[in-house]
């Protein structure tokens, strides 16, 4: 999260004899990383934006005032003196849960802090230099004073607000809710929106769609230059509720990336007796008394416990107590001891980040700067690097596909409801149709992914290494390692001779077995196995439309193999056996099988009609006639024709009983 912060704006709230070049390398050291510094203005108008990098988890840092607050922390480090100017009000409004000038029905789920407060007879005119200069700065343009204020503000205290014009609201009323699906809003940009439901908006006493919320007003209830009276608005939301609104609907406002990392409710307090105080100074209005304030849960204090031998042992260096709780207090913690024990209270700014212990070490390490820690080189020899990891197998295993001409891919991990199985995991907030469950199998994505490339005419063979995620009950997902891939103009021979080769190259000595299963066609099947180990299978996969993709032997072959079990299949060295001393004799023999008969099994029967058959091999194939290379070969001996001629008519015998082969001559 990038932000804009002005020097002259910052130094509002911080006094200090430090450069800007040197405010921006302190703060990098030790707080937000600033980029650069971007130079701005002439002669005595000269000025400087800092461009700084705020991690997510800092939200609380994401305007001048947080960073005003991190400076003054930081700075005195590095032996400059700070001065904080820090926010206070000294407006006489009071904070109350009913209003005569608003009636308020909020979903306290959706919105845990609701403040408004109305400001009569404003002036509705362009803003002061000052303000439009500063704006324009850090990339805001200036339309007039009322929804200047409200900009300023978010950007000078990281709080964002809304401007309503009070007469356009009809009966007075406003009802915060949760959308419903179908329901259409026109926001400020002139745009229609057909909501999902469940996104945050508010509706007048008319029933009529006005804001939003957290992301954009609405076009009926604008200010303009009419306007007289305004409601001013200042909240907190559900974030879970603003981010999945803003990204499907694609309005990526300002507001919204700040109240999708969660606010602090108390800074709401500030933010609005800070915007009437520039109200009644810039547009002359007058507010009301009272201010709307419902807050049904208010903050609680969190409270951690840690000690010191918890702190040293993380940071490996010993820092006193006292320079302990100096740190942290500088950062708006408050700290007591008790012996080796100290009791930290986390203010409310900091409540969504500091939650464990280890977070009160990582802020005393930053603040203490991880600059002035002792480092030392390395020593000692450098270990082994393990054999046979997970990860070093998988990259062995991407290389021999890649070798045989296939392509990886990368799909999604989360995908629609028709690619997966009754069972599987749905998210709670998807962010859309196409990404609502976690997949529970390779094979759908794959089979997209060629429809997508159906153009190509070329055999193609695109493959896939990723987890998938098998639900189990009362427990987190089971996360498997699976490879799949799926074969494109392809005969299904040409296919399995890859799977083949594949396995042979990792020394695992795979068996084959037909078997039906769902997805697959009928009698297209293999379950690949060694001994008892299911390994994985290979078919011709059954699709919609399976028809646009030829014939039976053009189909789309998919195989998917269980990563792990492959991992511990697998020889890093294959079995040897000495070269044998006699020579083999090897002849071809051509047989006329049956139709629909498995090669397979034939090849099998030949290997086991003699022991003397050493090796057969499928060297071609013309209609129903199918030519076998055979090597006959004695340990002792070398064979003589009759002998060989003996075996051969046993195995011919053999085939012709099993399977109605016979002889080709």
């Amino acid at each position: 999260m990038d932000i804009l912060i002005l020097d002259s704006w910052l130094r509002e709230y911080i006094e200090t004899d430090a450069t800007p070049k040197k405010v921006a390398e302190y703060l990098s050291l030790c707080g937000p990383s600033v980029n650069k510094i971007e130079p701005v203005g002439r002669g005595n108008k000269k000025d400087y934006v800092y461009h700084i990098e705020v991690t997510t988890n800092r939200v609380d840092s994401a305007s001048v005032y947080g960073i005003a607050r991190e400076a003054w922390a930081i700075l005195p480090r590095f032996g400059r003196k700070v001065r904080f100017n820090q926010l206070k009000s000294n407006l006489k409004q009071n904070s109350v849960s009913e209003v005569n000038y608003l009636e308020a029905k909020i979903d306290h789920k959706l919105c845990p802090r609701f403040t408004a407060v109305l400001i009569k007879d404003v002036q509705v005119k362009p803003s002061s230099e000052k303000i439009k200069e500063r704006l324009s700065l850090v990339g805001v343009r200036p339309i007039n004073n009322v929804i200047d204020i409200s900009n300023y503000l978010m950007y000078e205290l990281g709080q964002p607000m809304h401007t309503f014009d009070y007469d356009k609201i009809k009966g007075s009323k406003m009802v915060l809710r949760a959308s419903k699906k179908g329901e259409k809003l026109t926001t400020l940009d002139g745009k229609i929106h057909t909501l999902l439901g469940g996104d945050i908006i508010i509706e007048d006493g008319k029933g009529r769609l006005i804001d939003l919320a957290g992301i954009m007003g609405g076009e009926n209830s604008q200010v303009d230059a009419k306007t007289k009276n305004v409601l001013l608005f200042v909240q907190t939301y559900n974030p879970l509720n603003i981010r999945r609104t803003s990204i499907s609907l694609a309005l990526r406002s300002e507001a919204a990336v700040l109240f999708e990392k969660g606010l602090d409710p108390e800074l709401v307090s500030l933010g609005i007796k800070r915007g009437i105080e520039l109200f009644e100074k810039l547009t002359n209005g007058k507010a009301e008394p009272e201010i709307l304030d419902l807050y049904p849960k208010p903050y609680k204090p969190k409270r951690l416990k840690t000690d010191i031998e918890f702190i040293t042992s993380r940071l490996g260096i010993e820092i006193e107590k006292k320079e302990i709780s100096r740190l942290l207090e500088a950062l708006g913690f408050k700290t007591s001891w008790s012996g080796k024990d100290i009791e930290i209270i986390v203010p409310s700014f900091r409540t969504n980040d500091i939650s464990i212990s280890e977070d009160i070490v990582e802020e005393v390490a930053r603040i203490y700067g991880y600059h002035n820690f002792p480092s030392y080189l390395m020593q000692g020899s450098l270990p082994e690097p393990p054999k046979n990891t997970p990860f070093e197998f998988e990259i062995k295993v991407k290389r021999i596909l890649k070798g045989m001409g296939a392509t990886e891919i990368y799909n999604y991990s989360m995908v629609p409801k028709e690619f997966v199985e009754k069972n599987a995991l749905r998210l709670k907030n998807p962010l859309g149709a196409e990404s609502e469950y976690m997949r529970d199998s390779l094979r759908p994505s794959l089979i997209q992914s060629v429809k997508q490339n159906s153009g190509e005419k070329g055999p193609f063979h695109l493959f896939e290494m990723a987890n998938v995620y098998l639900p189990r009950k009362g427990k987190l997902p089971d996360e498997k390692v699976t490879l799949a891939g799926i074969f494109s103009n392809y005969t299904y021979r040409e296919a399995k001779g890859v799977i083949e080769s594949l396995l042979e190259q990792l020394n695992i000595n795979a068996e084959y077995k037909p078997e039906d299963s769902q997805h697959f066609l009928p009698s297209r099947r293999v379950k690949i196995a060694t001994g008892n180990t299911p390994l994985g299978e290979l078919g011709i996969v059954s699709t919609r439309g399976g028809s646009a993709f030829g014939g039976d032997e053009k189909r789309l072959i998919y195989y998917e193999f269980d990563v792990e079990k492959l991992r511990k299949s697998s020889k890093s060295v294959s079995s040897y056996q000495p070269i044998p001393k006699y020579p083999a004799q090897i002849e071809d023999i051509t047989l006329t099988l049956p139709e629909r008969t498995r090669v397979g099994n034939v090849v099998s029967s030949i290997l086991t009609a003699s022991k003397l058959v050493k090796s057969v091999e499928l060297t071609d194939i013309f209609k129903d006639a199918y030519t076998f290379r055979v090597w006959y070969q004695h340990p002792r001996k070398t064979l003589t024709d009759k002998e060989v001629e003996e075996i051969r008519n046993k195995l011919l015998k053999e085939v012709k009983k099993k399977f109605g082969a016979t002889q080709k001559i």
